[in-house]
């Protein structure tokens, strides 16, 4: 069955909305792996407008499950975190600085050489690595070389096509999807993501390991609870 991770940055963004420590950031992690998610996220930015750094490493003593920290590797200070650290997988993001959120995966040719350089240094380190890919085949492909152990396909458009029509909305992915199956490399997924379009993606992605999944999971805690929440995202994943 395809993991379920759970981004934790919205609590972190509420938490810090107030100040103080409510959400408790690290009991919220510990109380979502108890309720059945197979791993936590985080993703750093550098103005600190959620994820702390200094919350990295308290977590890093907390999560129990599989650790995903996520961001730039052209960012000095996110490399020196994700090495401190050492999580379970490091996922490489191509964010401007002070963007609001994810929204295009790396041109796996244009900058082969700086994800090849620094994919080596956090696999050198012990650490998974995945990259953030556009459901483009050339892009999946050109991901072989990089030396990344998975992609992360970005499902934006997935999302928006999904409800206009499905069968169109998930073929480039599937498509993508074959190529990355034909080079060995894991599928991971994220962004975007929900109850309503989630099962559909799982179920037509074959080999796909992994999603991760904030912003939306956290919005439906708020009217579900968020044990039921994570429940409900979980039985989305069983095909």
């Amino acid at each position: 069955m395809t993991r379920l991770s759970v981004n934790i940055n919205k609590l972190a963004t509420l938490r810090n909305a107030r100040g103080g420590n409510n959400p408790d950031l690290l009991k919220a992690a510990r109380d979502i792996e108890r309720f059945g998610a197979d791993g936590i996220t985080v993703h750093p930015r550098p103005d600190e407008r959620h994820i702390r750094y200094a919350d990295v490493y308290d977590l890093k003593k907390t999560v129990q499950t599989e650790f995903n920290i996520e961001g730039n590797p052209t960012e000095e200070k996110f490399v020196e975190l994700v090495l401190n650290n050492k999580p379970t997988q490091v996922t490489l993001v191509p964010d401007a600085s002070g963007q609001l959120t994810s929204n295009h995966g790396w041109d796996t040719i244009k900058h082969a050489v700086l994800l090849k350089d620094i994919i080596s240094v956090f696999k050198n380190a012990g650490i998974r690595v995945s990259i953030f890919v556009d459901p483009v085949e050339e892009m999946v492909s050109a991901a072989k070389a990089t030396g990344t152990d998975r992609i992360e396909l970005y499902t934006e458009s997935y999302a928006k096509g999904y409800h206009i029509n499905k069968e169109t909305a998930i073929a480039p992915y599937v498509k993508a999807a074959a190529v990355a199956n034909e080079n060995g490399l894991g599928i991971n997924a994220g962004h975007d993501l929900d109850l309503d379009n989630l099962h559909y993606f799982a179920s037509h992605i074959p080999g796909l390991q992994e999603v991760s999944i904030g912003h939306a999971l956290i919005c439906d805690a708020i009217y579900l609870g968020l044990e039921n929440t994570v429940q409900l995202y979980k039985r989305k994943l069983i095909l």
